[in-house]
Order: C-alpha cells, then structure tokens, then sequence
C-alpha cells in the first residue's frame, strides 16, 4: 500500500511538474512578442532617424525629418502593439478567414469575395494622389520593418496569437490599408438590412401598422410607398429568423451599425473664450480595442487622436488650432435590387434593353482541414449579386429572381483616405470642408472646430436617384427598370453644411439633421430619434459651456426615453388599489412601479430601477407585437420608443397593437402594461433575485471586451477578455448598446470606444481616452490600463507638448535607416 502511494505520490508530482513546466514555457514563448519600447532598431525604407516616444499611458508620439519617414514610424508603432489586429481585419478585407478558422468563417469570407472589397481597394490605389501614395507607401514600410524585426530577432513570431495558428504573413501592402477603409464602410452601413427588415414587415402587416412599428424619425412625412408584395407578388410570407453573425463578421444585424455623439460650441458660447469640441464614435467592442491612440510631428504640425491599426490616419483628433470629429451620416448609400433572371438563361438578367449576361468570375476559398471551395461571382449592372443566405435576402426575392447590391463604397475609385490624410493638414474649418469633398464611403458627418468657428459637413458621396424612384431606396427594387436605378452622385456641395451657427452650437448624435425632399432626402432611417432630445437640453441649459460641460455631456446616463415613456405606459398602474400581502406578484408589481415613481431616469450601473426600465420595455414590445409578427417578432431585438410612444398615444390608429388578435377578448394598453411588468418581474426574479432593492443595472449592463479568437478558448478567455460593469443604456448620451439576445439581453456590446474633448482657448488641457489600452498583446500592462478610467469616466492628457510626453515616458524608440 505504501509502495503504491508513493508511486501515485511520483506520478502526481512529474504531472504537476510538466504542467508548470509547459505553463512556464507558453508564457516564455508568449512574452517574447512583448515590445521593447526602450530600443534602437535599424530598419531599411527611412530617409533619416525617427524616435517613437510612448508617454505613461503608452501613447506614442512619433517624431521624424519628413511626413513620409512620420508615417513609416506609425506602421511600426501599429505593428509593434496590434500585429495580430491589423493581420485579422486584412484577412477579412480578402476573404481569407477560414484558412485559419474552417467553416466557421466560412459565410464571411464568401461575402466578402461576392463584394469584391479587396479588388476594389487594389484598384483604388492608382487614383491616390502623390501626398497618399507616398503615406501609404511609407506605413507599409513601417509595418513590414516590424515583420522583418520580428523574424531576424526570433520575437516570438510578433504576437502569442501566431503560437496557435499559421505565422505565415505576407508582406503589408497599401492596397492592405484601403481595403480598411471599405471594411470600416461595411461596418457602418446600416441600409441593407433595414431594407430588408422593411420588406418583411411590410409582407406581414398593413401599412398603417409598418409606419408604427418602423417609425420615421420625427419630421415632414413621406409619400406612400407601393406595398412590397405588388411589386413582387410571388414572394412567400416568411417569418423566419436570419442567422446571428459570427462575432468575426465586420457586418452586424440593426442596430449595430454606426452611432457616434459630436457637438461643438463657438466663442460666444464657450467660457474659456476657445472653441470647444466634443466626439465619442460609437463601434461594437473588442479586446484590444479598434482604437489606437498617437500623435504626429508632420510638417504641416503636429496631429493627435484616435487612429485605426491598418490605416495610416488619425480618423478623429486635434492639431494645435484645429479639431474635427465624426458621427455616422446615416446617409443612404446603399440599394439593394431585384433582378429578374432570364428563364432560358440564368447567367442573364433582364435590364432596361433586355436580357444582358451578367460579369461572372470564379474565386477559390481555401477552408482549413477541408478541401477549397470555389464559388461563382456575378455582378449586375446595379452591383454584386448576393445570395438569399446572407441578410435574409431568401425571404424577400421571388422565385426566378436574385439580388444585387448598389453601394458607393465598391467604388474602384476610392479617394477617402486622401481625404482623411487631407484633414490631418488642414489649419481652419474652411480648409477640413475642401477636404471632405474626396470621401467617398463611408459617408461622415465631420464636425470641425478652428479656433474661431465651427461647423459640421455631410461628407461621402449621396447617390443621386430619379424622383420617380418607386421605393426611394426603402426597400428592395426592380432593378430593371431604369428610374429605380442610380443616375450617378450628387454634387458635394449638395451635401448637408452647416457652418458658424447663429446659435453658436451644433452637434450630431446620429440624428435627423435635414428635413429635405427625395431625392435629396440623404435618409428615411436615422440612428437617432432620443439622444438628441436630451443633448439638446444640456446644450440649452447653459449660456456657456466648458471642457467639464462637455465632459458631462459626453457621460450623462439620464435617459430621455424612459422620462418620455414611463408616464404613458404606467400611466394606469401607478398607486391603483390597497396593498397587496407580501411575497405576492400583486405586491412584487407594486413595489417595482413605486421605485420607478421615484426614479430620475438615470441608466446608472448602482441602480435597480433601470433593469426593471428596461426588461419592462422589452416585455412590452414583445406582447405587443408577438401576436402579428409571430417568429419575425425575435428579429426586433431592441425597444423601438417612437413605436412604443405610438402606441400608448394611439397614433393614427396605433393602439390597435395593444389587442391581442387571437385572444376573444379586447385587451387594453393598460392591459398589456400589466401583463409584460410581470412578465419582467418573472424574468428578473429568475435570473437576478427577487429583491427588487438589491438589483444593480450594472450586474446586467456589464461591457464585453471579448478577444474575438480566443475569447471562446477554454482557459484562456479570463485572461484576454475584458469584463466591466458599467452604466448608460441603449438612449443614454453614454450610449451603451445592450446585446438584445437571450440569455443576457442587456450586456453593453456597442458603444464609445474612443472619447475626446477639445478645448482650442487652452489645447493641451484638451483630453481623450479609449475603452481598453494600447496593447493588444493580453500579457502587456498596457492591455487594459485605460479600460478602468474609461469605465469611470475619466480622461488622460491629449498634449502636443513633446517635453510632457517625455518626462513619464514608458520608453523612447528610435528607428535608424539600415
């Protein structure tokens, strides 16, 4: 017996040895790739010496003889901290995931190849003009400088993610950098499932009932629309449900596109005397963040701000007189079209002169452990043909029929990054509008600050449309028949412009921002119909705003919809009746409406009320339109406050969604107000407990900074995952996104990744932040450093002053020519 224990004894004690000793070895193997930013490196492609300062919070400041030799140091700095990063978006711009992942990512790269974004990209680079070649040129020196430092040195193949899958990296090209910015134009294109969404409500109900639960946002109306079902009679009445996208897709279902916040105020309205700016672009989040923070030293002076590992630009920042910031436009840029096959012929659709085969090309898709695949790619005259499986297309195109996709962002002539390059050198508001004329896609609103005026632009090109158009680009069109197609792009002066306001202040929180006829209409979906409200009334409060007001503004968790739609929906509910016994639902329910009496309407993480808010809301969208939509019902994920405020006002009709059509009996809205509290209440007691008191908003709105690889790996997902409570909600000015999805409905997946707040009397007081660090390496301090101060709401120095970025330098790296 004692012989056998001490042989267990042995055996446990090599295990654990040659445990730790493999833990020892992954962590030696891993922490090779961490950057040494106390270095003198020799690299080929510079003209002279350039040194990389990294400040305390690991911000480089990059310093150089020319712009070219500046621009080269970026692309080290960006390979240097987000290699793995920059090599993934690449790969998705291509198509090229699944050689690495399998059919997981299959449908990803088969859409990207269908778009054609890489091609496009490549075909764009020779429309550059001599200032963007030679950035370009210079960036993917910088990243391939680093590439080739890491094979020469052994740095642990550039990142631990290559330990586990292929290290085999082609070398950066500029074609790499603007098939970004089409990547990034994907991301913040909302229009082709908001068609689609449109049409299949639009086959379900009638269209009084589509104008209630698709609302247009407040403003002039619109002329109606042909049912979907006249134009294409023979589409099926379907209510499936479209698949959720992986967490790798650069494209989501609504409402995860574009949603930022911008405002800006004048002199006359600023305290300091300066001009003030604000900006907070709103992107899905990740671990590491898409974020990059750096400041250049460029001839024209020095820029700093918010950049995008891949693309040699700060996208959002300041210079020393100058600041501009971005907002999505909502501008409607994308079609999507119904072409009629030729039933002789499918290679053919039917076009304004007849049948015409359409462009066709084969493109191979190298799937790991599985053989390649090759897929047929078909463009019409209006754009790529899609296939019914992405987007929900199937449900809404006719038997004999495939769908195509107009979309200024597969222009083969795209110039959008010269213009951002542009905005980097511009001095005055007048110099950043003349730069916004060369974007393309994705379409902005800047907001621009000097330091005497503001403005804000429209930029990106805005399809010009026949007025005879029968869907105005709401929902999918006969793509044969001539005035549905695009009659080229409107001028850029025909782009909203709104500049030196008289009342001195002007801001976007994706918003409505014209009220404009069709076709200069620039949109019937906005992204905003709620925020705005609330800004406006922190704006207008204040004679004088300060970087503090801003700052405020930027944070304010008060909820203008749950102020507006409390009211209505409990209007019946509130003190009604004697109190009921204790541990009842009757008593459960009164006790949730009395916190809610008392509440302000602040999302915030330490409160119970907003919880019961919104798993209420939820509840409530859910009964009301359950019973006409059936399973389509699960694809309206989020609270809709206009369709909810409709309703309980009776809207044209509107309170007809309070009665539930199978029931015999007539509910009422109070009715259902009832019903879906303790609905939520049920939820809540099942999930988070039954003391309504002891609830916290930020138990449920926790942030995910999920590493989209290997976040899911066992073992590894507490170490590069990224978890935070946090407040805010999905109309709060702190936008924080909720998940929509069971079983965590309101996790916080969407929101402000970049903040900055510029103030042009005093610029280096000026502040910024991002959501996690700089590093995308999970074994750096600079992972998740500025993760907690942005949770907290605070900022560190946005200075240009190269001595102050040098007193608490983490290090200084200087790059020789080899």
């Amino acid at each position: 017996m004692a012989t056998a224990f001490r042989w267990l004894l042995r055996l446990f004690t090599l295990a654990a040895g040659l445990a730790i000793a493999a833990l020892l070895l992954a962590y030696f193997l891993a922490a090779r790739s961490l950057p040494d930013y106390d270095a003198t490196v020799e690299v080929a492609g510079l003209s002279a010496p350039v040194e990389i300062v990294r400040d305390h919070a690991n911000v480089p400041h990059i310093f150089g003889e020319s712009d070219a030799d500046v621009y080269f140091g970026l692309g080290f700095a960006h390979a240097q901290d987000r290699l793995w990063q920059i090599l993934m978006l690449r790969r998705t711009a291509q198509g090229r995931l699944s050689e690495l992942f399998g059919r997981r990512t299959f449908r990803i790269d088969e859409l990207m190849r269908r778009l054609d974004i890489y091609n496009r990209a490549v075909r764009s680079v020779e429309v550059q003009d001599a200032a963007t070649t030679a950035a370009l040129e210079a960036y993917s020196a910088g990243i391939n400088a680093r590439l080739q430092q890491v094979n020469d040195e052994a740095l642990g193949r550039g990142a631990p993610e290559f330990w586990l899958f292929s290290p085999e990296i082609a070398p950066w090209q500029p074609a790499d950098s603007l098939a970004l910015v089409k990547l990034m134009a994907l991301r913040l294109s909302p229009h082709i499932a908001q068609e689609v969404r449109r049409a299949r409500t639009s086959l379900l109900l009638p269209p009084e009932r589509v104008a209630d639960i698709l609302p247009d946002s407040p403003g002039a109306g619109i002329a109606a629309l042909p049912e979907y079902a006249d134009l294409f009679p023979d589409v099926p009445r379907d209510t499936r449900v479209a698949e959720v996208m992986d967490p790798l897709a650069p494209f989501a279902a609504l409402p995860f596109s574009g949603a930022s916040n911008a405002w800006a105020a004048d002199p006359s309205r600023s305290a300091s005397g300066g001009t003030l700016l604000a900006n907070d672009p709103h992107l899905g989040f990740s671990a590491p963040s898409i974020w990059y923070l750096a400041r250049l030293e460029l001839a024209s002076g020095g820029v700093i701000g918010g950049s995008i590992p891949g693309m040699p630009a700060l996208l959002v920042g300041r210079s020393e007189r100058f600041g501009w910031g971005l907002t999505s436009s909502y501008l409607d840029d994308q079609d999507l079209y119904i072409e009629e096959l030729d039933p002789d012929d499918d290679s053919r659709v039917r076009t304004p002169d007849g049948f015409r085969a359409m462009e066709t090309r084969n493109s191979i898709i190298r799937v790991k452990d599985e053989p390649p695949v090759t897929i047929t790619l078909q463009w019409t005259e209006n754009g790529p043909v899609l296939p019914g499986h992405h987007f929900g297309l199937a449900s809404v195109t006719p038997p004999g029929h495939v769908a195509s996709l107009a979309w200024t962002a597969l222009s083969p002539a795209d110039t959008s990054l010269g213009a951002a390059l542009a905005l980097m050198r511009a001095q005055t508001v007048e110099e950043g509008l003349a730069a916004g004329a060369g974007y393309v896609a994705p379409s902005l609103n800047l907001t621009l600050a000097d330091g005497d005026t503001i403005a804000m632009k429209t930029v990106g090109a805005m399809p010009r449309r026949d007025a005879d158009h029968q869907t105005r680009g709401r929902i999918p069109a006969p793509g044969w028949i001539e005035t549905n197609r695009w009659q080229g792009y409107f001028n850029y002066q025909a782009n909203p412009e709104f500049v030196a306001p008289a009342g001195g202040i002007l801001g976007n929180t994706n918003n409505k921002t014209v009220d404009r006829p069709f076709p200069l209409h620039v949109s019937y979906h906005w992204g905003d119909t709620q925020r705005v409200q609330r800004w406006r009334r922190l704006m207008q409060a204040r004679e004088v705003h300060t970087r503090e007001s801003f700052i405020e503004a930027q944070l304010d968790t008060v909820s203008y919809s749950a102020r507006a739609l409390l009211p209505l929906v409990a209007a019946d509910l509130w003190f009604t009746g004697e109190a009921a016994p204790a541990g009842t639902p009757e008593r459960l329910r009164q006790d949730a409406l009395q916190l809610l009496a008392d509440w302000n309407g602040e999302m915030s993480e330490h409160l119970p009320e907003p919880l019961i808010y919104a798993a209420w809301m939820r509840a409530l969208q859910e009964r009301l339109i359950r019973d006409e939509l059936g399973a389509f019902a699960r694809e309206f994920t989020h609270v809709e406050p206009v369709f909810i405020e409709r309703v309980f006002r009776d809207v044209d009709g509107a309170g007809a969604w309070c009665d539930v059509i199978q029931s015999a009996a007539e509910e009422s809205c109070t009715d259902v107000a009832r019903a879906a509290l303790d609905d939520a209440l049920v939820w809540i007691s099942e999930t988070h407990g039954r003391a309504l008191e002891s609830l916290r908003w930020g138990d449920a709105h926790t942030v995910r900074h999920d590493h989209q690889v290997l976040g899911d790996v066992p073992g590894l997902g507490w170490i590069v995952n990224i978890r935070q409570s946090t407040s805010g909600g999905d109309q709060t000015l702190m936008r924080g996104l909720t998940s929509g999805r069971d079983p965590d409905p309101f996790l916080n997946v969407h929101g402000a990744g970049f903040r900055g707040v510029y103030d042009f009397a005093d610029p280096d007081s000026s502040v910024f932040v991002i959501a996690t660090g700089q590093s995308g390496h999970p074994l750096s301090r600079h992972y998740d450093d500025l993760g907690e101060l942005w949770r907290r709401g605070e900022y560190i120095p946005m200075s240009l002053d190269p001595e102050l970025a040098r007193a608490a330098a983490v290090g200084v790296t200087t790059l020789r020519p080899r």
